[in-house]
């Protein structure tokens, strides 16, 4: 199972609102096959590994970290394979959610004979496949929310500048990252200052979607965040249908509405969702990441911190934020790392398995 929960994280950033899902096909004690789900629309892991042993697999035993389906979908029920090949054991790490399977494909695989294990490695399956547990239970996307700041926790002095507060081992991390996730989301001011392209330069990984929070379409289409290298989506709530016209040609844009603190972000995650992005990584600047604090959508946080003191600046969220500390935003902390003198905390809050 470790080996299947390794292949299934290959496919971390090409999966849309698809699980990560590895298999692995053991006969005698030896590994026979190996598969996963590479890409969305792809065949799943259990049919890429008994594609590669295709009538060898008869009386084998089979891992995976994702109960079969047992539906059509955009490909065939994987459990119809798995009772063509003649698999004798089933093991699985964790049901399936999703209220077209969600126990169901375990049950026909069991009336066909086939034994069935469920829970090995269960913990590890869950927090490999927290996007996709939390797209099913909050019927959102899961939010990352990215930001790099001095010691101080300042992104910037008190003059605006910010290049660069972080080493370039964290910012090519940070591009690591950005080939992980869907979408990557900035505010106007942000898209104005920086000038971003907010593309994924690490060589690893596709491009995300661009998603732009430009409430009045003030980003102009010279901006970089429309040029043709990837996919722009902006948010507004503005009616000018004459900006709209001007825009149409570099992106899509989606018009939600607003209230006194800014842009629908429960709108905006409804529309996100649709378009099967599941997973978002918001980079900025502070109004954003302070909507978005305060609203309770942050799932998960990658804080880049250079040992560099301010004494002032631009802090990471710019508003009134949570008002009590009862109401704060709790995290894990996964893990810790050196990046040649900055430090990159990861942390998860451990809403991903609820029901």
């Amino acid at each position: 199972m470790k080996r299947a929960l390794e292949l299934a994280e290959l496919g971390r950033g090409f999966t849309k609102t698809n699980p990560l899902v590895g298999a692995v096909v053991v006969k005698n004690n030896k590994i026979i096959a190996e598969g996963y789900h590479h890409r969305f629309g792809d065949n799943h892991a259990e049919v890429d590994a008994l594609n590669k042993v295709s009538k060898m697999a008869e009386g084998a035993t089979m891992y995976v970290t994702l109960e079969p389906c047992s539906h059509y979908g955009k490909t065939p029920p994987c459990v119809d394979r798995i009772i063509k090949e003649k698999l004798k054991r089933v093991v699985v790490a964790i049901k399936d959610p999703d209220e077209r399977v969600s126990g169901r494909g375990i049950e026909i695989l069991k009336k066909e004979g086939i034994d069935v294990e469920v829970g090995m490695l269960e913990e590890e399956a869950k927090f490999q496949n927290r996007v996709f547990l939390l797209n099913k239970s909050k019927k959102r996307p899961f939010i990352t929310l990215k930001f790099a700041t001095t010691l101080d926790g300042k992104i910037a002095t008190s003059s605006g500048e910010s290049k660069w507060i972080t080493n370039s081992t964290s910012r090519k991390d940070s591009h690591i990252l950005r080939g992980k996730v869907d979408g990557i989301l900035v505010g106007k001011n942000t898209a104005s200052k920086d000038n971003p392209f907010l593309t994924n330069r690490s060589g690893e990984g596709d491009n995300p979607i661009r998603i732009l929070l430009d409430s009045e379409l003030e980003i102009n289409s010279n901006y970089n965040i429309y040029n043709s290298e990837a996919k722009t989506i902006v948010f507004t709530s503005s009616s000018d249908f004459e900006k709209r016209e001007k825009l149409i040609e570099s992106c899509e844009v989606v018009r939600v509405s607003r209230d006194e603190k800014g842009l629908n972000l429960n709108e905006i995650c409804d529309e996100l969702l649709k378009r099967d992005i599941a997973h978002i990584l918001v980079e900025g600047g502070s109004e954003v990441h302070s909507s978005f604090i305060r609203a309770g959508l942050v799932d998960e946080i990658y804080h880049y911190i250079a040992p560099k003191l301010l004494g002032g600046g631009k802090s990471v969220d710019d508003g009134e934020g949570i008002l009590n500390l009862s109401d704060s935003l709790n995290f894990n902390i996964i893990s810790t790392k050196n990046l040649d003198g900055d430090i990159l905390i990861h942390g998860v809050r451990d809403v991903y398995g609820d029901s």
